[in-house]
């Protein structure tokens, strides 16, 4: 067994930092959760303002060791959301409503997602790790030499990340999912894949300095901290 990775309050308040613009709600959703107060599996969540970033890293690190995975929403919400759960977090039920596509204002970021290829629920190995960072990589210096800016290039734990500052309505026609085909057509190869599902305004992305849970924490498979 590998020695228990833990989240790091620093790591996630400077990335929220980067990320999150003051003036800016976002939400905290920690997945699968199962806790000593609330066993059953289920949903935690919270909405957040720039002004209350040290609240958001205290509850992220609070739920990280009981959830399987926690997510933020990058894209800036309507504000009203806020009052679900003021700058805490609160146990979902199953009917209990999260960000939705329509609640988002504008796109802030292009996201993409590069998966290591691997069976359904468990980590992913190092040289897996390893290929998906290369890749994110290859794909930044192709974009920078067609013009694009530097992005964010980050380790999602599993996998790897890029994050594109944009400035788009939320009703994109379809800009940012033909995007994310198109280089998924160029770069996609044995070993690496990039997730074509995360154009929605409203998707949550891996919150930096906190733990990817996959399955068991082993050697060949570990646990791993997600980070810029």
């Amino acid at each position: 067994m590998e020695s228990v990775v833990k989240p790091d309050r620093s790591e996630i308040l400077s990335a929220l930092r980067v990320i999150i613009a003051p003036g800016q709600i976002t939400e905290l959703r920690a997945l699968h959760v199962s806790s000593p107060r609330y066993r059953a599996p289920h949903t935690v969540s919270g909405y957040f303002d720039h002004d209350h970033l040290d609240a958001l890293a205290d509850a992220a690190v609070e739920v990280s060791p009981h959830a399987m995975g926690v997510y933020f929403v990058p894209n800036p919400i309507n504000p009203d959301l806020q009052a679900r759960a003021y700058n805490r977090v609160i146990d979902c039920g199953k009917n209990d409503p999260t960000t939705s596509d329509k609640d988002i204002e504008s796109r802030r970021w292009l996201l993409i997602d590069l998966d290591a290829e691997r069976p359904k629920g468990i980590s992913s190995n190092a040289s897996e790790h390893g290929l998906a960072l290369e890749t994110a990589g290859a794909i930044r210096d192709f974009l920078s030499t067609e013009g694009w800016d530097v992005p964010i290039l980050a380790d999602s734990g599993n996998g790897a990340h890029l994050m594109y500052r944009i400035n788009l309505p939320r009703e994109d026609d379809t800009l940012i999912e033909r995007c994310l085909k198109a280089l998924a057509f160029r770069f996609n190869a044995h070993g690496v894949t990039i997730d074509p599902s995360v154009f929605n305004p409203a998707r949550i992305w891996k919150l930096y300095g906190t733990v990817a849970r996959k399955g068991d924490n082993t050697p060949d498979r570990p646990h791993r901290l997600a980070r810029i």
